[in-house]
């Protein structure tokens, strides 16, 4: 066996993209051996990446493919046989195939055995049979009878080629296809397309170097350090064990894992030097930090403690998000006056103070014109700037975000006065004036300035202008939750107004067709669905799915309403299966029963997961399985009508104690489940329920339901249908796989 590397060496490429690029390539890279019989069984994978490299390294590839045997298509059969003689159609395909032509025999189809006139062949497979020449002819010819018709078909030997031979153009296909959100062009008058130009490549195998050729670049054994430590000379590689320990001694770390500890171990040791003092916690900015550097260091600076008059939202927004800092906070959680620089070199001392010093005047300077905007905006309180939204543009079809915010109102109006009927009381005053109020940050110059910070902005300003703190809270959450695992609104003001917010472009978007359509979602309308998800779901806000299409002040188009359903029927798949890691099988056998409520729906999920090992649960779902099957096939007979359901079971036809026993239990066991479920005691009623499994498999051990007796055919099927809607209505069984 022996050990593949492949490196790309680039420009600088965005530090966004690098995460997805490295795994990309090296899932394509693990695939293309896989692909081409070259992985052995006990291998190991390990990627890498910088901001100028890409890289894989595979250990355990084997030196020459494993040998195959493959299935070749030939013509039809009656193409290839004319009076029983080959013809030159099939001559043609036992050449491409690499066969002897006098392998060409006719073969006979008789009573689902396959003969050929001077070589016997047993059936191989009722499905698909095949009659086939001895093993130890050179490759095998027979003859297919599929869903395609007959046609004639050859298994050959594929004997397999060096490593070597076959990797260097696939490897460089497979750099190719790494998808990237923008690509460039940079040689003239050339095709090809990278997110950045390709300046060196790596390909060894061993210590042999495989003839990769992409954009113009040959690979070879030569990588490149660190651009300012190391310099322009080449780091010569001579097997690919050797690239890491090479590229840290050329000053880089290739190893993202390693460089972000680094990067952590650095942040800690800088802050030490605060007493009291600890930098806070930012994954996302860590990440970003780790891929734009190669070589981290830290430096700690400061800035005047007169900035602390800005809220520490837009000073962590200017530090993170402008500049790449990590603030520094004390142990109440407040900022502190200093911030911590990642570095892409090691500065000596001399050197770090010189960086010091530029970082401090930079973020000085980013810090007077936060605050500077901070002074200009108080001037117009938000409550002057609600006429400043008119001739802002939310769509072009649908008005201004003034037209929106009226809009708004109206839906929130709504779903007050609902959460008051049920119980949950609401603050309408403070709700309507931050309805009314949630936009108007969208006119400040920081918001202009700092776009990150809308909505919070508004919240900052009205807590400032005293307007109340629940009217502060609900602007300044009513973006929350932006992505699944953000915090939802802390208080029932924010919710509702986060809920009408969404519900009000969801379904403006909806009503003018622009909903998402496959990939694309350029409005985000699934994540703003995926937010009242939430919201719903974890909050006790006493609100449907339907109660937020009632809101709607307008009358929704009967398609437009199915689309909506079916829009959010799709996004509570999602929440319970990718974010609550409920079975795909679970999932699909709760949203099977129509639901409004998302609660409800995650009760139900959670009940059946529960009690999804039982063994009775188990046979009932195989039972409730083949009842629809059974159904589906008296529909297919004509038995029943398509869609109007099997009618009422009549006790008198019932002639056989298992079937009279099934009935009987089930009438028995309907009104207390249907008590339980009234109650959500839906683990319980699961329980009941599989409690029926003897008088089921009774049933189906003793009855036959599809008999010649038209009478007693039908209220067979009427009891069965009757069993499967009246105890479907937690779940549907049947949509449960077995192990």
């Amino acid at each position: 066996m022996a050990d593949l590397l492949f490196e790309a060496g680039l420009e600088e490429i965005p530090a966004r993209m690098i995460a997805a690029a490295e795994a990309e390539l090296t899932e394509r890279v693990v695939e293309l051996l896989r692909r081409e019989r070259l992985l052995a069984e006990e291998h190991e994978v390990h990627s890498y990446s910088t901001p100028r490299r890409l890289a894989v390294q595979v250990n355990g590839v084997l030196a020459r493919q494993r040998d195959a045997t493959r299935e070749l298509t030939g013509p039809a059969w009656g193409v290839a046989f004319k009076n029983g003689e080959p013809t030159a159609a099939a001559l043609a395909f036992a050449r491409k195939a690499g066969l002897s032509e006098e392998l060409l025999r006719r073969a006979e189809f008789k009573e689902e055995h396959l003969r050929q006139t001077d070589l016997n062949s047993e059936l191989l497979n009722r499905a698909q049979i095949r009659s086939e020449l001895p093993e130890e002819a050179d490759g095998r010819l027979f003859k297919v009878i599929s869903a395609k018709g007959e046609y004639l078909a050859a298994m050959v030997k594929e004997r397999g080629r060096g490593a070597a031979e076959v990797l260097p153009d696939r490897l460089a296909g497979e750099l190719a296809a790494i998808y990237w959100p923008k690509n460039m062009y940079w040689r003239p008058l050339k095709e090809e397309r990278f997110v950045r130009p390709v300046r060196w490549m790596v390909a060894l195998l061993d210590h042999a170097i495989l003839p990769v050729e992409f954009a113009g670049v040959r690979a070879a054994n030569l990588t490149r350090g660190h651009r300012i430590l190391y310099g322009d000379a080449a780091v010569t590689i001579d097997h690919p064990d050797d690239y890491l320990g090479l590229l840290e001694a050329a000053k880089v770390t290739a190893d993202v894992s390693l460089r972000r500890h680094r990067i952590r171990k650095a942040l800690d040791l800088e802050t030490r030097s605060v007493p009291g003092a600890r930098w806070r916690e930012d994954p996302a900015l860590l990440d970003t930090v780790t891929h734009l550097t190669e070589w981290p260091s830290v430096a700690l600076g400061n800035f005047d403690p007169e900035y602390l008059e800005l809220p520490d939202e837009v000073l962590v927004t200017v530090m993170r998000d402008h500049q790449k800092y990590f603030a520094v906070e004390n142990g109440e959680g407040r900022i502190e006056p200093y911030f911590l620089a990642v570095l892409n070199t090691r500065p000596e001392e001399m050197g770090i103070e010189t960086i010091r010093h530029g970082h401090e005047r930079v973020l000085r300077a980013r810090f007077n014109d936060a605050r500077f905007f901070w002074r200009v905006d108080q001037k117009i309180p938000l409550e002057d700037r609600v006429e400043l939204l008119k001739p802002v543009t939310f769509h072009k079809e649908l008005g201004s975000y003034w037209d929106k915010t009226q809009a708004n109102r109206k839906i929130a109006e709504k779903l007050a006065g609902l959460l008051e009927e049920r119980g949950t009381a609401v603050d309408r005053t403070a709700l309507l004036k931050a309805v009314e109020l949630a936009k108007t940050d969208l006119t400040t110059e920081l918001v202009k300035e700092f776009t990150e910070l809308q909505g919070i902005v508004g919240g900052l300003y009205a807590r400032a202008q005293r307007l109340g703190e629940k009217v502060a809270q609900a602007i300044y959450w009513q973006y929350s939750p932006a992505a699944v695992e953000d915090p939802i609104p802390p208080t029932v003001e924010g919710q509702v107004l986060g809920i009408a917010d969404r519900v009000q472009t969801i379904v403006a978007m909806f009503t003018i067709g622009l909903e998402p359509t496959g990939s694309r979602d350029p409005f985000a309308l699934r994540r703003a669905a995926n937010a009242i998800v939430k919201i719903l779901a974890e909050t006790g806000l006493p609100l449907v799915r339907s109660d937020l299409f009632k809101a709607v002040p307008e009358n929704l188009d009967a398609g437009v309403r199915e689309k909506l359903v079916a829009f959010f029927d799709e996004r509570l798949v999602f929440w319970l299966r990718d974010m609550r890691g409920f079975a795909y099988d679970v999932v699909n056998a709760v949203v099977a029963v129509p639901s409004d409520n998302m609660r409800d729906a995650i009760a139900r999920a959670e009940a059946l997961t529960a009690v999804r090992g039982s063994e009775d649960l188990a046979a009932i779902a195989a039972a409730f399985k083949r009842i629809k099957n059974i159904l589906r096939q008296a529909v297919e007979k004509g038995f029943l009508n398509p869609g109007q359901g099997t009618g009422a079971t009549s006790p008198d036809l019932l002639h056989d104690p298992a079937e009279r026993a099934l009935r009987a239990e089930a009438m028995k066991l309907d009104p207390v489940v249907e008590d339980l479920r009234r109650r959500q005691e839906y683990q319980r009623a699961l329980e009941t329920i599989a409690t029926l499994r003897p008088h089921v498999d009774l049933f189906f051990d003793k009855v036959m339901v599809m008999v010649d007796d038209t009478a007693a055919r039908s209220n067979r099927l009427a009891l069965i249908g009757e069993v499967l809607s009246e105890f479907s209505r937690i779940a549907d069984f049947s949509e449960l796989v077995q192990a």
